[in-house]
C-alpha cells in the first residue's frame, strides 16, 4: 500500500508541475511574442530543447541521475519524430486559422484512442469515453471561434495529429519496454530534437513570418524573456515525459487541454483578454468533463489493483496448499519408511 501511495504521489506532483510550467511558459511567450513581437516560435523551441539537455548534462555529471545506455537508432528517430511533430504543429498554426489549429489539437485525443485501441489492444470504457467527449465538447465551445479550411493547412493538420499521437505513445512504450525513466529518456533524445528544430527552425519562422531571426534586434527585454523561457522549458520538458510515463498519451492530453482552460482564465484576469458568456460555459463543460475522467480512471485502477490483490491472495492460498500437500506426502513417506524399517 506504501508503494501505490508513493506512486500516486508522484502522478499528482508530475500532474502539478505539468500544469504550473506549461502555464507559466503560455503567458511568458505571449508576452514575448504578442507584445514585445518576436515571432519565431519554433527557433524558439530548438533553444528550449538545447538548454533542457544542457541542464540534464550538467545534472547528470553533478550524478543527480544516472544515464541508461538506450539503442541509438531508437534514439534517434524518437528525437527526430518529436522535433518533426513540432514543426508541423507550429506549420498548422501558421497556414491555419486559430479555430481549426484548436480543432487540430481536439482531434489528438480520439486518434491517440484509436492508435492505442489498434495497435497496442488497449481497452477504454465507454465511461472514459463519454468524459472524453464531454470535455473536447467543453474545450471546443470555449476555444474555437472560426474554421477556416485550406488544402495544405489541412494536410499539415493531418501530419501534425499523426506525428504527435505516436511521439506521445512511444513516450510512454519506451519509458515501460526499456525500463528507463523519463529524466534518462529526455536526456538521451533532447539533443536530436534540438538539431532537427535548429536547422529547420530559421527556415520555417521565416517561411510563416516573412522576417529572419538572424536579422532581429535583440533587445535587453526581448533577451530577458527568451532567458526566462528557456528556463521555464526546462521543467515543462521534464514533466511532459513525467507525466505521460507515469499515467498515459491520453491523460496527459487531458491535462494540456485543462491548460487550455487555465490559460484562457488567467488571460481574462491578467491580460484583460476579452472573454464571453461561451468561454465561460465551454470551461465549466471542460471542467466537468475532467472531472468525470479523473474520477473514472481512479476508480478504475482501483478495480485493478483489487483484482491484483485478490489474485495474489489466491495465488498464495495456491502455494501454501501446495506446500503442505508436499509437506504431508514428506510426512506419510517418513512414516511409512519408519514402519517398514521396524519391520524389518
Amino acid at each position: 500500500m506504501g508503494e501505490i501511495s508513493n506512486f500516486q504521489l508522484g502522478v499528482v506532483g508530475a500532474l502539478f508541475l505539468s500544469v504550473a510550467s506549461s502555464v507559466s511558459i503560455v503567458i511568458c511567450n505571449k508576452a514575448l511574442m504578442s507584445n514585445l513581437g518576436f515571432p519565431f516560435a519554433t527557433t524558439l523551441t530548438s533553444w528550449h530543447l538545447m538548454v533542457t539537455y544542457c541542464t540534464l548534462h550538467v545534472a547528470h555529471r553533478l550524478n543527480f541521475f544516472e544515464s541508461k545506455p538506450i539503442d541509438t537508432k531508437t534514439v534517434v528517430l524518437f528525437g527526430m519524430l518529436n522535433g518533426i511533430s513540432i514543426g508541423f504543429l507550429n506549420l498548422s498554426l501558421g497556414f491555419n486559422s486559430v479555430g481549426f489549429y484548436q480543432m487540430t489539437k481536439l482531434a489528438i485525443i480520439p486518434f491517440t484512442v484509436m492508435l492505442e485501441t489498434i495497435v497496442l489492444k488497449k481497452q477504454f470504457s465507454s465511461k472514459i469515453r463519454l468524459s472524453l467527449f464531454l470535455l473536447l465538447v467543453g474545450v471546443g465551445i470555449a476555444s474555437i471561434t472560426d474554421l477556416q479550411l485550406n488544402f495544405m493547412g489541412t494536410v499539415l493538420s493531418l501530419l501534425a495529429i499523426i506525428t504527435t499521437c505516436v511521439g506521445q505513445i512511444l513516450t510512454n512504450t519506451i519509458q515501460k519496454r526499456l525500463s528507463v525513466s523519463s529524466t534518462q529518456l529526455l536526456y538521451q533524445s533532447a539533443p536530436f530534437q534540438a538539431a532537427i528544430l535548429f536547422v529547420s527552425g530559421p527556415f520555417l519562422d521565416q517561411c510563416l513570418t516573412n522576417k529572419n531571426v538572424f536579422a532581429y534586434k535583440y533587445s535587453p527585454v526581448v533577451l530577458a524573456f527568451i532567458i526566462l523561457s528557456c528556463l521555464i522549458s526546462v521543467s515543462v520538458n521534464f514533466s511532459t515525459f513525467l507525466v505521460i510515463g507515469k499515467t498515459s498519451p491520453v491523460t496527459y492530453q487531458v491535462l494540456g487541454h485543462l491548460k487550455t482552460c487555465l490559460v484562457l482564465g488567467f488571460g481574462y484576469t491578467l491580460l484583460h483578454d476579452p472573454f464571453t458568456e461561451r468561454n465561460l460555459i465551454g470551461i465549466l463543460v471542460a471542467i466537468a468533463g475532467m472531472g468525470l475522467y479523473s474520477y473514472f480512471c481512479t476508480q478504475e485502477s482501483k478495480k485493478k489493483q483489487g483484482d491484483l490483490c485478490l489474485g495474489s491472495q489466491i495465488k498464495d492460498k495456491e502455494t501454501a496448499a501446495l506446500l503442505a500437500g508436499v509437506h504431508q506426502d514428506k510426512e506419510s513417506h517418513e512414516v511409512k519408511k519408519s514402519n517398514k524399517d521396524s519391520l524389518v
